[in-house]
């Protein structure tokens, strides 16, 4: 079985890497050659070097898009982490229900970004007009309206994934510490939390990379406004690209700025919390 394998994997592994070449591989690496370029199409691109980038971190907007995004991203984490966990515990007492509990939490992830965006502008409008405001009277109101609606749609799918990772601990672990007179609280941090760090590891990379690339949420809720002051990086990228002729290239090198961000703050969370597994 093992000498086949060898011999044909080759073979069945060569569309899924001309795949990966042709759609993700080349386009990354020529996205990261027009960052420092300006260009209108891919024919007609003339080398700036790093100008593209000096003018992304002399742009406000940018520089507003970054705190914006990260201010909301370490909210949305934290309390979506929070919630999908305090129900998670809950719908693992084995109470009658919980199955139809937990599909029912589940299905905010079925929907899409932008029907979510403007069935919860509709939503908070329709509660903020009491109060003769709306979403894009003050970025304040936008910045609470992303984070509601992030909410709504991440917390049942951390939950099932913390679910299958309260689940999988072994009952005789805790019954061991109970009988040692160790209360709730205590079971709860030296046994369940550090038992469920897999899934603590696997919930905060998703909450994070997804809070950091919302856009299509974003772009329905709040659009930016008010002068985009709600614009997060994905959408102020969006903005520069196709906002004004002649600035692909800033909007490019911006990407690229998103990405390197990114991938730096999800690889130094999966390092650390990934220590923690070990730890345990």
């Amino acid at each position: 079985m093992q000498k086949s394998m060898k011999k044909y994997f080759a073979l069945f592994a060569l569309p899924t890497i001309l795949a990966f070449t042709v759609a993700f591989l080349i386009p990354f690496i020529l996205g990261v050659y027009l960052s420092f370029t300006e260009f209108t199409t891919v024919n007609d691109a003339k080398w700036v070097g790093i100008s593209n980038y000096i003018k992304a971190f002399s742009n406000q907007d940018f520089l507003n898009a970054l705190w914006f995004t990260i201010s909301f991203t370490i909210v949305a984490v934290i309390t979506i982490n929070l919630f999908a966990f305090i129900i998670a515990m809950l719908l693992t007492r084995g109470k009658k229900g919980t199955n139809l509990f937990r599909t029912v939490f589940f299905m905010p992830n079925l929907i899409g970004g932008i029907v979510l965006g403007y069935i919860w502008q509709l939503i908070i409008n329709g509660i903020l007009f009491k109060f003769d405001v709306t979403l894009t009277f003050a970025a304040k109101y936008g910045f609470w309206g992303l984070v509601v609606l992030m909410n709504w749609q991440l917390i049942g799918y951390m939950m099932i994934i913390y679910v299958a990772g309260i689940q999988n601990i072994p009952k005789d672990v805790i019954e061991v510490a109970k009988i040692d007179g160790a209360s709730r609280f205590q079971v709860l941090r030296n046994v369940t939390l550090p038992l469920i760090m897999p899934a603590i590891t696997i919930c905060l990379f998703l909450s994070l990379s997804n809070s950091f690339k919302l856009f299509d949420q974003n772009l329905a809720l709040t659009a930016g406004a008010p002068s985009k002051q709600t614009a997060m990086l994905a959408l102020d990228i969006f903005n520069t690209f196709y906002g004004k002729t002649g600035y692909e290239g800033v909007g490019q090198a911006k990407a690229v700025i998103f990405f390197v961000l990114v991938a730096l703050i999800a690889l130094i969370q999966l390092v650390i919390t990934r220590r923690k597994e070990v730890e345990n």
